[in-house]
């Protein structure tokens, strides 16, 4: 079974677990991704220059996406599992399948690029997953990027997904702490502007020195 192949699962109701190193598991639960945009999510990634063209990295059953949509906002989401994408779409949010490291329509015209959920840990590698974002950008593009509270740096893990019986190769998967998101940011080539925060959540604004 792919990871592709169990999120399809997950997103569809079928119960699916995350399996850590450490032999603990725990559901991977997806009901919250398909409820309604709430306070939180619209306090750090909606409500902020709200005309810029959005691309929503990791977009999932598509609550921002579908949200900046319903206000006008030209914007795109992305997700590996189809199941997730169509989800998105009946939602009437612009939804494609695919990862974010291949090919992508508009890319370096993007004004803003959201990574909400800990989709900052897509790859196991912040440092190349942000750059790739600056390449989607627009110069001077600003990623808002959800993060950990201060104190957990950067950890990355070798994760695997279970459904039934049937497990996924490993993936990495990093957590990015508030503490370190600003030298991840550098390494980069972004500068953080700012760390919003909203009831348990916070969220770093990253702007791109990408001049071309």
């Amino acid at each position: 079974m792919t990871t592709t192949d169990a999120l399809d699962a997950a997103f569809s109701g079928i119960g699916c677990w995350l399996l850590q190193p450490d032999g603990r598991s725990k559901p991977l639960s997806v009901d919250r991704w398909r409820l309604p945009a709430d306070a939180d999510d619209l306090a750090l990634f909606l409500d902020t220059a709200p005309d810029e063209r959005t691309l929503d990295i990791g977009c999932g059953p598509g609550r921002l996406a579908a949200a900046l949509t319903a206000r006008g906002v030209p914007s795109l989401g992305i997700d590996i599992s189809g199941e997730a994408v169509r989800q998105a779409r009946d939602r009437g949010a612009h939804a494609v399948q695919g990862d974010v490291f291949t090919s992508l329509m508009d890319a370096g015209r993007w004004d803003r690029a959201l990574l909400a959920d800990g989709n900052i840990g897509i790859g196991g590698d912040p440092v190349r997953l942000l750059h790739r974002v600056t390449e989607l950008m627009r110069p001077g593009g600003r990623a808002v990027v959800e993060v950990a509270q201060h104190g957990v740096g950067v950890v990355t893990e070798k994760l695997r997904l279970k459904v039934g019986q049937d497990l996924t190769p490993g993936f990495h998967w990093s957590v990015v702490g508030a503490d370190a998101i600003g030298e991840v940011a550098d390494e980069a080539g972004l500068d953080l502007e700012e760390i919003r925060v909203s009831g348990e959540r916070r969220a770093a604004v990253l702007r791109s020195r990408r001049s071309v």
